[in-house]
């Protein structure tokens, strides 16, 4: 059984509510079906459900099963508004007219708990859809900036079948500082908690190993990892490590013999976007990995991107993963 099918199984115990606020969109029509008659979340969309249903006729797919949230309607709108304007301390009009946009009213039903989770992005650009969320749902307790990761699934690793890591950040940070590095490493681990069924064990990945090399840029990943001890103590990780360090326990045994995350690492902190953008590539290019993402993390509630070239399948699959980390919550 692929991921995205294990993730699915393991929603559908909760059923949650996914909202996908780009609604006109042929794309989150199909994907919306396709949820709805697989059973394991109800999509809520945003728009007027007569027309909505009109649109998903037009596109082949049946979205009976959905609900919706109906912007148009006065009395929703002012639920919503009212809401946005204590939280942002707004002028009610002012609030009115922010949350009467399909992607804020979105963020808005995962805020006030109308759904657990949020997919955008088929039809808005990364930042917006950050914007909107950051703005709408905050971010998480204790955490400076929201982030990225990729679930990558690796058919064969050093042997081992089927391999499961966790990749961040790859998509949303060009050169975090070493405390927005450390809470990237907190966020990550939550995530892959939630998703791999599994403790994280967390490297904070670099050119050098423990000391193997001297520059300000290994100093940046060193500090970040004291950071994350004292911010997390109880998780497992650590850093400076270099790739290998990180997942070949040969070669851990030989560089670091006393860590307990080298070699056995399952998460892994790139010191920069350069560095992230480049290791999911090429694993997923080189080592014919399947890569799901970039997923957006740090959100007080689970909250996503999407490329704008998303499919309905890519669409499915990335709420299968929010509703997975929504259940953990």
């Amino acid at each position: 059984m692929d991921i995205i099918s294990e993730l699915k199984q393991r929603a559908a115990k909760a059923k949650l509510k996914v909202v996908l606020p780009e609604s006109t969109d042929e794309r989150i029509l199909q994907a919306a079906g396709m949820i709805a008659s697989e059973g394991w979340a109800v999509p809520v969309l945003v728009g007027q459900p007569a027309a909505l249903k009109d649109a998903a006729k037009k596109a082949n797919t049946n979205i009976d099963k959905a609900e919706f949230v109906d912007i148009e309607n006065e009395s929703t709108l002012d639920r919503y508004a009212k809401a946005y304007s204590k939280m942002r301390s707004l002028k009610e009009n002012i609030a009115r007219r922010v949350v009467s946009k399909p992607l804020a009213a979105g963020a808005m039903t995962v805020a006030i708990g109308d759904a657990a989770c949020m997919v955008a992005g088929a039809a808005n650009t990364t930042a917006n859809v950050i914007s909107v969320a950051t703005l709408a749902i905050g971010l998480e307790e204790g955490i400076s900036i929201p982030s990225s990761f990729f679930l990558m699934v690796l058919p064969e690793m050093l042997g081992r079948k089927d391999v499961r890591l966790i990749f961040a950040d790859c998509a949303a940070n060009i050169q975090p500082t070493a405390e927005q590095l450390a809470d990237i490493a907190i966020t990550t681990a939550r995530s892959a908690k939630a998703l791999l069924g599994e403790e994280p064990k967390v490297a904070m990945l670099s050119f050098s190993t423990k000391g193997s090399a001297s520059h300000p840029d290994a100093d940046k990943v060193i500090q970040a990892t004291e950071i994350v001890r004292k911010k997390a103590p109880n998780l497992a990780i650590d850093g400076e490590l270099q790739a290998d360090s990180a997942l070949v326990e040969r070669v851990a045994k030989r560089k670091c013999p006393d860590s307990t995350v080298a070699g056995k690492a399952n998460v892994l902190i790139f010191p920069d976007l350069d560095a992230g953008n480049i290791g999911y590539k090429i694993t997923q290019y080189l080592g014919g990995a399947a890569a799901y993402g970039p997923i957006l993390q740090g959100f007080k509630k689970p909250c996503s991107d999407l490329s704008r070239g998303a499919v309905a399948k890519d669409i499915v699959g990335t709420a299968a993963i929010l509703c997975t980390m929504a259940t953990a919550q």
